[in-house]
């Protein structure tokens, strides 16, 4: 069966592996590259610990209070388009107490088997993509974000995270001994790992070559062949490709692809930033999230140390705001007192954009309305963390297999029903 792969991010790349696996012909399809994409530029998270979805009480409320701050964590562009209104409608309906608890199991489940896809890669041939599993911390320095932190250790080993706790001022300056930090304490997933996204990347694809994948980019997607309820092809700027089946893993462009395919899936971009010094001076043992400033730093690959943060809803053709990577800068020096760095240049600086769903899930399934369409996108901040385990289930939902995880919750008509 030959498999058409829309998107060439971590999504789809780990779908083509799996699908060559079992035994199928598979052409990948992307409309920039295969590297510069959000997968590339991300903080390597490999993270059970992200069970609580983006669609949280209280955030609604707290995007309103950033939405006047150029350098805040968390912007939404105010703007007339139908999309973005439907997914704003769905979003403060999902952020509820309720689905925040009943998302845990399924974002824990999908995580761990993703994981474990990650940990099985790391012994491969071909693959050394810097893998590492010394757990997270999530720094704080309020008494509010700690009295959360204590929550979310409680809701963790609930549901089988065991070991997360919450570590004093004193312990988390033990455990990151080469750092001066500005903190109350920090909360300590021991279970999380980390990795390098561009060795990662570039060695995916390096596997999909050798085993006679077809990857074309820069490639267009300009409409769908269709008979009766099935995709018989892909129109593109550069032809027609045939397919049998036809899995969309587009990211933050997925939202215009289905739109093409009359599937109610909402879906908006929301843009983050990243700077990486590739040989920093700073030592960090842990990768780590700064709470209050919602900023990401993560160790990577010996000498590096990657940057970022912010969650900016806005459109995939909106020019950047750079502006915001001043406030990621100005939080990283509120925890790290001796962390003062200078403003990049622009071109030193990456960003690319997240596929956030109106509920935080990911919508991974087959849509009801076409019989051999795969949809895996939605993963939001967590796509390189789910990306191997969402590929593995995406070869088992083509081939009409048992899947793994149950995916029930991810459900891509879970809006339309």
């Amino acid at each position: 069966m030959h498999v058409i792969v829309v998107g060439g991010g971590i999504i789809g790349l780990s779908s083509a592996y799996y699908l060559q696996q079992s035994g199928h012909q598979v052409t990948v399809i992307d409309q920039t590259g295969f590297l510069p994409n959000c997968s590339h530029g991300n903080a390597g998270y490999v993270c059970p610990s992200h069970f609580i979805p983006l669609a949280t009480p209280g955030i609604v409320k707290q995007g309103l209070r950033w939405m006047l701050n150029n350098k805040s964590p968390f912007y939404i562009q105010p703007r007339l388009n139908a999309e973005l209104i439907k997914w704003g409608w769905h979003f403060i309906r999902s952020a509820n107490a309720k689905q925040v608890e009943a998302a845990a199991i399924p974002l824990r489940d999908i995580a761990l088997f993703s994981q474990l896809q990650y940990e099985h890669w790391n012994t491969l041939p071909g693959f050394k993509f810097a893998y590492e599993k010394k757990g997270l911390l999530e720094i704080f320095q309020t008494k509010e974000a700690l009295h959360h932190a204590e929550q979310t250790a409680a809701a963790a080993n609930a549901i089988g995270l065991t070991g997360t706790c919450i570590l004093s001022s004193e312990q988390l300056a033990a455990r990151e001994p080469h750092m001066s930090i500005r903190a109350l304490g920090a909360l300590y997933f021991p279970g999380d790992a980390h990795l390098y996204p561009a060795k990662l990347m570039e060695q995916l694809t390096q596997q999909l070559l050798m085993n006679q994948i077809q990857l074309h980019s820069p490639v267009q997607v300009t409409g769908f062949k269709t008979q009766q309820n099935k995709i018989t092809g892909v129109y593109t700027n550069r032809g027609l490709f045939s397919a049998d089946a036809v899995v969309l893993a587009a990211g933050s462009w997925s939202s215009e692809l289905t739109q093409q395919l009359n599937l109610s899936i909402p879906l908006v971009a929301g843009r983050g930033y990243s700077i990486t010094l590739e040989n920093s001076p700073y030592h960090f043992e842990h990768p780590a999230v700064l709470v209050e400033g919602r900023v990401a730093l993560t160790p990577m690959d010996g000498n590096k140390l990657r940057i970022g943060g912010t969650m900016e809803i806005t459109s995939t053709k909106a020019p950047p705001h750079f502006n915001r990577v001043k406030g990621i800068l100005q939080s990283v020096h509120q925890f790290f007192p001796d962390m003062n760095l200078p403003f990049p240049a622009e071109n030193d600086i990456w960003y690319g954009y997240r596929p956030c769903s109106a509920d935080g899930l990911p919508y991974i399934g087959k849509p009801a309305k076409w019989g051999n369409l795969v949809v895996a996108t939605g993963h939001a901040m967590v796509g390189l963390s789910l990306g191997a385990g969402t590929g593995k289930l995406v070869s088992e939902l083509v081939n009409e297999q048992p899947t793994s995880v149950d995916l029930s919750a991810f459900h891509p008509d879970r809006f339309s029903r």
